[in-house]
């Protein structure tokens, strides 16, 4: 199956343009130095990467704001480690985090290359549920903004993928409808079943390496996108 006849391709920017991974650990070691914190660095992303995640899981689903989101992943985190850190010390991490994260700018290897390629052919765009004020700054850091015609964030909807909300707001940003767009991103219940329940097709960008069930397409590598767009 190719996705040539599409005119609009859609994507997710953390863990599939944006190397959040690695840009958040670069900024983790940066606020534990500014703050005078003595914590391995290894052994906090060991703890706090499932927390993190488990908590993206219920903003997304509506169930925390996000300032709960910003503090209690970090209280948890220190809570598993044992670490006393003062309410004072966490808001200040927390803080510092948003602060820091867009001055990283590290990329999937062959992401300029992907967007190269498409640019020529297709309107590109993003759909993102990371936090407003840190989107923009990874775009314009890591030098891909202008890539991208439109870029949709929860926080101007109110709503986040995977509720079809975010989605239909994206395509009427963007003059673009269903059949001719197509999105791309890592996160199997927001990006593609989100897309996929909403009438959009969608491609996996498949780097944790999850079993996908068919029909779900899935690539390893941002390369492997060149064989179906």
């Amino acid at each position: 199956m190719t996705f040539h006849h599409k005119k609009h391709i859609f994507f997710d920017l953390d863990h599939t343009l944006w190397d959040f991974d690695k840009n958040s650990a670069l900024t983790f070691e940066k606020i534990f130095k500014l703050n005078n914190l003595d914590i391995d660095l290894k052994t906090f992303l060991e703890v706090y990467v499932p927390i993190n995640l488990k908590y993206w899981k219920l903003y997304r689903e509506e169930k925390i704001d996000k300032k709960s989101l910003k503090f209690a992943r970090l209280n948890d985190a220190f809570k598993v480690l044992e670490v006393e850190v003062s309410t004072r010390i966490i808001h200040k991490l927390s803080d510092d985090y948003i602060t820091h994260l867009s001055t990283f700018n590290h990329l999937f290897p062959g992401t300029i290359e992907l967007l190269d390629y498409l640019k020529p052919n297709y309107q590109l765009h993003i759909i993102t549920n990371g936090f407003k004020e840190v989107q923009h700054g990874k775009l314009n850091q890591s030098n891909i903004d202008h890539y991208f015609q439109t870029v949709t964030n929860s926080e101007m909807v109110g709503v986040k993928k995977p509720n079809p909300r975010i989605f239909n707001h994206a395509l009427q940003i963007a003059k673009a409808n269903k059949e001719d767009s197509l999105m791309i991103g890592d996160n199997l219940e927001a990006d593609i079943m989100g897309a996929i329940n909403f009438g959009m097709e969608a491609i996996c960008f498949n780097y944790h390496k999850e079993k996908l069930s068919s029909p779900i397409i899935g690539v390893d590598h941002l390369h492997e996108l060149k064989k179906y767009i």
